[in-house]
């Protein structure tokens, strides 16, 4: 749990250097370049970092929460992604799973950032915070918008592999309508594709187990 309670610190002080942040017609936002080092100088204490699908502890770890809050963000604007990455190893099972697999944005500083670019005509402003539990994130426009977006999960498939371990797979796509929730577009955003740490039979003969229960 003291990982945990790191992660909070962690987090305050990344989103110090975010939350405000106004993006004008034209800019790129780069988390790494205002956020800057997470190291132990600057106050950031060791949290949980996945690598290669280990889990290990680093200073700044758990700054992967934030990437994934923006990136979902983000999917539901008219602002651009520009770059994303996300972990090639799929570590746990779909307890309590909120969003759709590969919904994610990994962090590693300084070379796995997350950037988006602001290709309308207004600027928008991101706000970000923390309560007792939850890391919260707002993003506002100077103008009214004129669409709004569905992201989902398509394609979805586990794959047992002649190594014998297991890959998942999903595509990313999002439906655009606009203010009278008319359907404009329906397009892809990514296609998913990671190891999996766990055996996905196991997983869901658990999940039954529960719900008979």
């Amino acid at each position: 749990m003291q990982y945990q309670h790191n992660k909070i610190t962690n987090l305050k002080l990344a989103i110090s250097c975010l939350n405000s942040v106004i993006i004008k017609p034209g800019q790129t936002f780069s988390l790494w370049y205002l956020v800057g080092n997470p190291s132990k100088n600057r106050g950031y204490l060791k949290g949980l970092v996945l690598s290669n699908g280990a889990i290990g502890y680093d200073y700044g770890g758990g700054l992967c929460q934030l990437g994934n809050l923006l990136y979902w963000m983000i999917l539901h604007s008219p602002l651009t992604v520009t770059e994303r990455w996300r972990h090639s190893y799929d570590v746990f099972p779909d307890v309590n799973r909120k969003l759709p697999f590969g919904s994610g944005a990994t962090l590693s500083y300084n070379y796995v950032d997350f950037q988006f670019r602001n290709d309308t005509k207004h600027a928008f402003q991101l706000k970000l915070w923390l309560t007792e539990d939850r890391l919260h994130g707002e993003l506002l426009s100077e103008h009214k918008l004129s669409f709004t977006y569905k992201v989902y999960e398509d394609y979805h498939f586990f794959q047992q592999e002649m190594w014998g371990g297991y890959t998942r797979h999903n595509s990313l796509r999002r439906k655009v309508f606009d203010n009278n929730n008319q359907p404009l577009t329906d397009e892809l955003i990514t296609e998913n594709h990671a190891i999996m740490m766990y055996n996905p039979m196991l997983a869901d003969a658990t999940a039954d187990k529960r719900k008979q229960q």
